[in-house]
């Protein structure tokens, strides 16, 4: 593995990190929550004309930039510093490569060009609180998470030459603003049961959806109730979804573990920073030894953490699968570096105002979506079989 960057990826990362820090300071950050998207569709804008984000890992036959997902993930650490919030993560990280993999060649002809543009945004709704399962960060994902052929979940049934759709799905990542979402149903009762995917129109007849408050802002989520949509098989209806989405895992999961990464680095950052300027008994309270060390525990576990993802990063195009590992500790250190921010920085670090809660949420958030950590640790571990066959000494 060769560890350096490319001129390519250096160039991808230093003019994201200008354009945020111009577009995406914290009164834009605070200004950009508060609209009905929850998310500044200028700075979204300019992230895909500018940049062409959201067609990063694209190939260029669909209008994409034709990089891989190693850059994407490389990106998002950027996006992670600044807590941009942007439909990103929904639309090219969860949605793009299920249609890119699953879907016919008319769909992908008529949606990619679109989403890699930026021009439309795409959601991929998962029943309940599932997501994790079903894109098997935590356990296997066998199904059940979709409804099982039980009331809950969304069921699809067959009408005329269609399919409508029934249920609810919940904590959908920019669920409320996307123009089409990816959904997961299940369908067949008890005697064939499977999972399959359907594109449905973000305004179709039937579909409600309301933004839900969630515990970190900067990733908006909706609650998406389906009653008897029209909806669009993705693909055909033997596609293996299951797989496809436990495929995926891995990648979401190096690309969030940059994400955090560039999080904790940046709640670091604002934390020397302070302690620099803070003072106690008239000296700077950075000068305590005790302060100091605290400080470098974090930096330690940050640049571990950044290590664990940049491997990911890059042994997910090389087809290993090293996501779920990395997203464990990156998770980890964004929560340890965020809450030894908000202690650091004294009184306030507990505000409202200061931006020290927004990191320790989206550390909170992403476990409660994506985790939580020891849980993705025991997934890596039963999927490595570190333990089978092996007497345990008591």
């Amino acid at each position: 593995m060769d560890a350096r960057f490319t001129a390519e990826q250096d160039e991808i990362r230093r003019t994201l990190r200008e354009l945020l820090t111009k577009r995406c300071g914290p009164r834009e950050l605070r200004a950009a929550l508060d609209t009905p998207e929850g998310h500044d569709p200028v700075l979204w804008t300019a992230l895909a004309d500018q940049l062409g984000l959201p067609g990063l890992a694209l190939p260029e036959a669909y209008g994409g930039v034709g990089c891989s997902a190693t850059e994407l993930a490389l990106a998002c650490e950027e996006t992670g510093r600044a807590l941009a919030p942007s439909p990103l993560l929904a639309t090219a990280v969860l949605a793009v490569p299920l249609i890119l993999a699953l879907g016919s060649d008319a769909q992908r002809a008529s949606l990619l060009p679109r989403l890699a543009s930026g021009a439309l945004t795409a959601a991929l709704a998962v029943p309940g609180t599932a997501l994790a399962t079903a894109l098997a960060l935590t356990g296997d994902n066998g199904g059940e998470w979709a409804g099982g052929g039980r009331a809950g979940g969304v069921q699809a049934r067959r009408a005329g030459e269609g399919w409508r759709l029934y249920g609810q799905a919940e904590q959908v990542l920019d669920g409320h603003s996307a123009g089409v979402l990816l959904v997961a149903a299940h369908t067949g009762g008890y005697a064939r049961s499977r999972t399959l995917l359907f594109l449905v129109p973000g305004e179709a007849q039937g579909v409600v959806r309301v933004r839900q408050t969630a515990l970190d802002a900067t990733r908006p989520q909706a609650r998406v109730q389906l009653r008897e949509v029209e909806a669009e098989l993705l693909g055909e209806e033997g596609a293996d979804v299951l797989g496809a989405l436990a495929a995926l895992g891995d990648t979401v999961a190096a690309v969030l573990a940059c994400e955090a990464v560039g999080a904790a680095d940046r709640a670091l950052e604002l934390t020397v920073e302070y302690v620099g300027q803070r003072e106690q008994f008239g000296r700077a309270i950075g000068s305590f030894q005790a302060v100091k060390h605290r400080l470098a525990d974090v930096y330690v576990q940050v640049q571990a953490a950044r290590s664990a993802a940049y491997y990911a990063a890059w042994a997910t195009a090389k087809g290993e699968r090293a996501g779920g590992l990395a997203l464990a500790q990156a998770l980890e250190a964004l929560r340890v570096a965020s809450a030894e921010g908000i202690q650091l920085h004294g009184g306030i670090g507990f505000t409202w105002e200061h931006q020290a809660h927004l990191y320790f949420k989206r550390a909170s958030g992403d476990e409660l979506l994506f985790g939580p950590v020891h849980r993705l640790r025991a997934r890596a571990a039963q999927t490595a079989r570190l333990f089978e066959g092996r007497e345990v000494a008591v």
